[in-house]
């Protein structure tokens, strides 16, 4: 099963944010949305969680519309970590992680377990007793993906799973980045469709099964990293000139700027 746009977009106050939208996110695999700033991808992130309702279209997720889900089966099956994540209270690391359970019924020892692997998987064990608001922007990043991943960490009575993250790498270093593209990967292994909103485009090589670029609010193109990365593409889309290789370790395009 999926989630799936069908003719979806997006018009706030007369303008249009996402043009007429077509889309399936598969379970299992990852897809990785790139494309310039303005370029539609978070209002198309928005429309799929259910976040803003489309103009036009509609959302379906797993054969029924997101409108028709009740909020907490829904949340059991759908999680989105947004662009930005604002909490200034005091809590525990585990307290922030735990949130993610609150869908589930599944006890609170239980859950516990949960948040404890969740934050392995992005190495941030470490973090658990600490002050969430004393840690730095890369620590907090890494404990709301830890929530998120908490939330659908097992599977859902209701269907697939789908997770949604909006420019997770944002304020992570490198080996954090590769700790969640592991992680990532893994959940995907699991049956679990993964959506995120990227802007390095060979970090989206590295990671995706499928790349959709986007531009003015509208998707131009659609597939396989090496489908999609093509140096007139990438320069017509970006504005800049871009060298191609191939990436000597992976079977991945390389792009130079």
């Amino acid at each position: 099963m999926s989630l799936r746009a069908e003719g979806a977009s997006l018009s706030i106050h007369q303008k249009s944010l996402l043009q007429t939208t077509d889309l399936e996110l598969v379970a299992g695999e990852i897809t990785v949305i790139c494309g310039p700033n303005g370029a539609g991808k978070t209002s198309l992130l928005r429309v799929l969680t259910g976040d803003a309702s489309s103009s036009t279209g509609q959302v379906n997720l797993n054969g029924q519309a997101l409108q028709h889900w009740p909020a907490t089966q829904r949340a059991q099956t759908l999680a989105v970590l947004p662009q930005h994540s604002s909490l200034e209270f005091a809590f525990a690391v585990q307290d922030v992680v735990v949130l993610g359970r609150t869908p589930h019924n599944s006890g609170y020892q239980h859950d516990l377990h949960i948040v404890s692997a969740a934050l392995a998987a992005v190495d941030g064990e470490h973090l658990l007793r600490r002050n969430y608001t004393e840690l730095s922007g890369g620590e907090q990043q890494r404990v709301q993906l830890a929530r998120v991943l908490a939330q659908l960490w097992e599977p859902s009575p209701h269907g697939d799973r789908h997770l949604l993250l909006d420019e997770p790498t944002a304020s992570l270093d490198l080996a954090h980045q590769t700790v969640l593209l592991t992680t990532l990967k893994d959940f995907a292994a699991q049956g679990v469709g993964i959506c995120v909103v990227v802007h390095d485009l060979n970090l989206a090589a590295r990671m995706a099964d499928r790349i959709l670029l986007m531009q003015g609010g509208a998707v131009v193109a659609s597939g396989s990293p090496a489908k999609v990365l093509q140096a007139e593409l990438i320069e017509r889309v970006f504005g800049v000139q871009v060298e191609l290789l191939a990436h000597p370790k992976r079977d991945t395009p390389l792009v130079v700027f």
